[in-house]
């Protein structure tokens, strides 16, 4: 079994997720090879009171970038938004939000 620190890479908060906390709805960064369900069972591992209702995933396209007259890409990426029951505790990190 994977460590579920390793599936959930960092929370993702920006405008637009900020706003689906509201609903309870929580993103994060997640590795690529993680499936819905190990998703699921990583944050109720990391975030204890959490009990998980749903996850959606999907992936970030890379982004084309320009380094002065060079170009590159940006890495794409694994996004989950997982929403949690209402009676469940907000995960401590997005306490603070």
């Amino acid at each position: 079994m994977k460590d579920p620190r390793d599936i959930i890479k960092r929370p993702i908060i920006t405008e637009n997720s900020t706003k689906q906390m509201e609903l309870y709805v929580y993103t994060f960064e997640v590795a690529g090879d993680a499936n819905k369900i190990e998703i699921a069972q990583a944050v109720e591992a990391v975030f204890p009171g959490a009990k998980v209702v749903r996850v959606n995933t999907m992936w970030v396209k890379p982004k084309r970038k320009r380094f002065g007259r060079h170009y590159g890409y940006t890495s794409k990426w694994k996004k989950a938004m997982v929403k949690l029951t209402e009676d469940s505790q907000q995960p401590e990190f997005f306490a603070s939000v």
